[in-house]
């Protein structure tokens, strides 16, 4: 009977152990995760409709996550219907995470350039309206230097004005939950059909 018991205990330890031993993973993971979220960074942009450049920047090397959202305007959580009035002043924007180890922020503007016309004041295609205008919203000094760096450099490659507002970041609202991930979502609608599909394809994102 002792033996028995004691075959018992060195078994239930035995258990025990392996289950402590399951859970070390999961801890491992949630801090990785965390360490990789300390490291990254915020770029604010607007480039026209943000169902379009979300889908761009989704597709990037680097880029953790994109949101969409409003800013640059009077309104408090303002709603899509009152954005698409153009009396508001906020900007269609998404808020890029992106790992700067693995892409800059210099590059991303450089994407941001090549994905929409910086020329053209308050429009994009067939959407006009300030809520559509060209701008890039910087969280920090670095973020302006290198925008201004950008807007100059882009200047002189082309024939028109750089329109593109460099802007502080102002307060960032999130857009309605049907407007994130949009493309993924709903990649046979119209819009993503002859409006973003095209765009990813010229810059070889899809």
């Amino acid at each position: 009977m002792k033996k028995l018991s004691l075959i018992s205990f060195f078994f239930l330890t035995f258990l025990g152990c392996e289950a402590k031993k399951i859970e070390v993973p999961d801890a491992t993971k949630s801090a990785s995760k965390e360490n990789r979220m300390n490291s990254s960074e915020i770029a604010i942009i607007g480039g026209g409709c943000f169902w379009c450049t979300e889908a761009v920047f989704e597709s990037v090397p680097g880029v953790e996550e994109v949101l969409s959202g409003y800013a640059g305007g009077k309104n408090k959580n303002p709603t899509y219907e009152e954005i698409c009035t153009g009396l508001t002043g906020h900007a269609e924007v998404i808020k890029i995470t992106f790992n700067p180890k693995e892409i800059s922020f210099a590059k991303i503007l450089d994407l941001f350039g090549e994905s929409h016309d910086p020329t053209t004041l308050n429009r994009q295609g067939a959407d006009v309206g300030t809520q559509y205008r060209s701008t890039i919203m910087f969280l920090n000094n670095t973020q302006q230097e290198l925008a201004n760096e950008w807007k100059k450099k882009l200047g002189t490659k082309l024939i028109d004005p750089v329109v593109t507002e460099i802007v502080p970041a102002p307060t960032f609202y999130l857009a309605e939950e049907y407007h994130q991930d949009y493309y993924k979502r709903n990649p046979n609608k119209g819009y993503c059909n002859f409006v973003i599909r095209p765009k990813l394809k010229k810059l070889n994102l899809e």
